[in-house]
């Protein structure tokens, strides 16, 4: 028996190397071929072929970013706006103006509402201010410093209609105010609005220089 065992496994060792060596193949008995050689035919001047040694590609030029670079010029600038202007303010601002780039600004038609305030004053001085801010504490009144023009005194509120202000001061009567009453902070103004839409660094350096041209209004976002 053991002996038919060890025929049995030199005949299936002999049988496997003729095999695995391709020396079956005439009987359709062969390994299955890895190799492809058929891709060395396709290439195409694999003597153009340059290995680079490990560190080389770091040490290459990078690309120009072009489009990263547009992405960082839009975004350094900025779109600004002032206003509006009267009529000959904005005349006078449109002279100033043309030191800028052409395209770079524009003066558009604009209206700002009128505004009213609550107010309290004008007081004598800056004491009287601090006993009505104190007597306003006690009521829980909120208040803040009216505009220049009608300083020493309180504002109790700002509103973009009369109507809306003399409800503002009913309320404010009720809960104890005796001496406030509805100002006209400003009157609605029709002019021009300016805006700048892409304001950049060396354009902001020439916006410095304009500032009395824009009579103390301020540049703000778009």
């Amino acid at each position: 028996m053991l002996r038919a065992v060890i025929l049995f496994l030199l005949l299936a060792n002999g049988l496997y190397y003729a095999w695995s060596q391709g020396l079956l193949a005439a009987y359709g008995l062969a390994p299955t071929v890895e190799s492809e050689p058929q891709r060395l035919l396709q290439q195409i001047h694999p003597e153009m072929v340059e290995v680079l040694p490990p560190n080389s590609a770091a040490a290459a030029p990078a690309p120009t970013p072009v489009a990263s670079a547009a992405v960082a010029a839009a975004e350094t600038t900025e779109c600004l706006t002032a206003g509006p202007f009267d009529a000959a303010r904005g005349a006078a601002l449109a002279q100033s103006l043309a030191v800028l780039p052409a395209g770079s600004w524009t003066l558009d038609e604009a209206v700002e509402p009128g505004r009213w305030i609550v107010y309290m004053g004008r007081y004598p001085n800056a004491d009287w201010v601090d006993r009505k801010k104190a007597e306003l504490r006690g009521l829980r009144v909120k208040y803040e410093a009216p505009p220049k023009a009608l300083e020493p005194g309180l504002s109790l509120g700002g509103f973009d209609s009369e109507a809306a202000a003399n409800k503002s001061l009913g309320d404010l009567t009720q809960r104890g105010v005796r001496t406030a009453r509805v100002v006209l902070e400003h009157p609605e103004v029709r002019g021009v609005q300016l805006r700048l839409p892409a304001v950049d660094a060396a354009i902001k350096t020439q916006l410095d220089g304009l500032k009395p041209a824009l009579a103390g209004r301020p540049l703000r976002a778009c």
